[in-house]
Formats: C-alpha cells, sequence, structure tokens
C-alpha cells in the first residue's frame, strides 16, 4: 500500500550529496489527459483513481518518487475544466495552486481527444496562457500517441507550443504502455533544481490511508453509475478500525438527491453491493489485509455548492 506522511519533515541539508536533485513536479492537463495514468507508472503502484470519466481526480495529490539520484514531488491534479459551482471552482484553484507552487511543469496533452481538429483545442489555448505565464520549465507531453494513427497530428500542435516558447521539450508518450517514460523523467531530472530529498525515501504520499479508501470507493461508484451521479457523490469515512487480522470500514456515500440515492442502492440493493465487491477487492489489494467494508448512502442536498458542506466532504 502507498506509504504515507501527514506531517513530513524534511531531512536535514547534509543527507543527500550535491548533485542529488529535489523538486515539485506539477502534472497539469485537460480532463482526462492521462495525468494519474502516468502518476500511477512512474511510482509503479497505483496511488491515485482511473476511469474513462472526465474529472475522476477532485484532489491535488502529492506524490513521491525517490531514487538515490534524485526525488521528484509530483502534484497530481484535476483536470482544468469549464467550472460548474464551487466544486468545480476549488478543483481550477487546486490545479492553478499545484502551477503556481512546481519547480517543474509536466503538461499533458491528449492527442486522442475527439475535439481535436488541427493544432490545440480551444480550452487547451486557454491553459497554455496560464502555463506560459510561468517562470519555471515546462515539458509539454504529447500524450496516448499508441491510440494515435496518423501521427502527422502532432505537427501544429508542435508547432504552436514552439510559437509560445513551449517547443524546448516536446515529448511524445504513452502513459498507458510507458512508451517514452524514461525519457520523461530524464527530462524532469534535468529541470529539477539540486538539494536533499525533502521525504524520506520510503514515503509515496502525503495522504493517510484512510484517504486513498474513499477513493477507491468513489472510484467503483464512477465506474458503476452513470450520467451526473458520479459527480454528485461523496464519500466519508465514518470509522476505521484496524483489528488484529482484518480493517473494518465504514463510510457514508453523499448524493443530492432522493433520486441519485435510490439509482445508487439499485434494486434490492444490488448496486450498492456491486460498488462495495468492486471497491473492498482495490481495498484489500492497497493494504494486504481483509477488509469488511459497510456502506451507506445520505442525501447532502446541494452539497457540491455549499461551501461548508463542501469542507465537510474534505474540499478545502
Amino acid at each position: 500500500m502507498p506509504k504515507h506522511t501527514e506531517s513530513p519533515t524534511p531531512k536535514a541539508p547534509n543527507a543527500s550529496p550535491a548533485a542529488h536533485r529535489c523538486g515539485y513536479v506539477a502534472l497539469i492537463g485537460r480532463p482526462n489527459a492521462g495525468k494519474s495514468t502516468l502518476l500511477n507508472a512512474v511510482l509503479g503502484q497505483k496511488v491515485a483513481i482511473v476511469t474513462h470519466k472526465p474529472q475522476t481526480t477532485r484532489d491535488r495529490l502529492l506524490a513521491i518518487h525517490t531514487t538515490p539520484q534524485y526525488q521528484m514531488i509530483f502534484l497530481d491534479t484535476p483536470g482544468v475544466h469549464r467550472p460548474v459551482g464551487k466544486l468545480g471552482r476549488y478543483m481550477n484553484e487546486a490545479a492553478y495552486g499545484a502551477l503556481r507552487e512546481a519547480d517543474v511543469t509536466v503538461w499533458l496533452i491528449d492527442m486522442h481527444d475527439r475535439n481535436r481538429a488541427d493544432g490545440l483545442t480551444t480550452p487547451e489555448r486557454a491553459l497554455l496562457q496560464r502555463i506560459a505565464d510561468r517562470r519555471n520549465p515546462v515539458i509539454a507531453v504529447l500524450n496516448k500517441i499508441d491510440l494515435l494513427r496518423d501521427k502527422q497530428r502532432l505537427l501544429p500542435i508542435m508547432a504552436e507550443l514552439a510559437a509560445h516558447n513551449l517547443g524546448d521539450c516536446l515529448l511524445p508518450l504513452s502513459a498507458k504502455t510507458q512508451d517514452g517514460l524514461p525519457v520523461l523523467l530524464d527530462e524532469i531530472q534535468a529541470r529539477l533544481p539540486e538539494g536533499p530529498a525533502v521525504f524520506p525515501d520510503d514515503i509515496v504520499s502525503d495522504k493517510a490511508d484512510k484517504y486513498f479508501v474513499s477513493e477507491l470507493v468513489r472510484e467503483a461508484i464512477t465506474l458503476q453509475t452513470d450520467k451526473e451521479v458520479p459527480y454528485k457523490t461523496a464519500v466519508v469515512i465514518d470509522r476505521y478500525v484496524e483489528e488484529q487480522r482484518r480493517t473494518v470500514i465504514h463510510a457514508t456515500i453523499f448524493v443530492e438527491r432522493d433520486s441519485q440515492k435510490g439509482i445508487m442502492i439499485g434494486k434490492g440493493g444490488q448496486r450498492l453491493v456491486q460498488i462495495g465487491t468492486a471497491a473492498r477487492a482495490q481495498i484489500e489489494a492497497m493494504l494486504g489485509t481483509p477488509v469488511t467494508l459497510h456502506l451507506h448512502v445520505n442525501v447532502a442536498p446541494n452539497w457540491t455548492a455549499d461551501p461548508a458542506k463542501l469542507r465537510e466532504m474534505g474540499y478545502q
């Protein structure tokens, strides 16, 4: 399971040789650009949930990749989109905040975007302005090239990025197959500032296990429900008990309307059972212990637009 620390203590300045590099790397892009898939590939384990639906990632996730030569502190961010309501604005601000804090920005561009004609899409051009205003190094990653039949479609995008002084590091990549991943890591390393590691080398994330449990439940919900339901759902861990031979978890799934609650539970409770079964398998794989998972569904009207309720759900 991802080893984490909630209050990491920086190492002493002499903990690493002078040539060692360490810094923050922001993963930025539109929804479904492949940021979380890339992060999981880099770390060699699942730390970020992944689905085929946009806006799966809601929080900024800090994940650490450490080798003897460097420590890359990745900031996986929600996909930048046109926000609807306070939750959408929270997600965008999480992405823009990472952009401001990063030593290196990795901008993932989805080459399989169905809305793409030639060059960047209109939303990508808006994001380009944000990225171009930053002074930190930028690596533009043309992702999902395994799905791109006509490689000539790369050329207009490369020309457009070069026109905005972002052409010095353009990398084709498939986060799914990991084709191009070693080259990307080399390019990130070369742009990191020299310095000692910030986190102990066995730490993979700053999030606690309860966070990952709630995310895995939300992943199962996203995969098993449609339309607006995944986007109006939050998961809160009410009880988390590590017993001698198993972990017992009680979680509440919040939705906004009674109709969404009915969809979540399903006929005779079938869908909720399916969600629980899928989530439990993932949680057991992460924790390495048997898990008893109790799921409950409650209605919190209009929670995505209520600042107080957003804080209660962990979005702050």
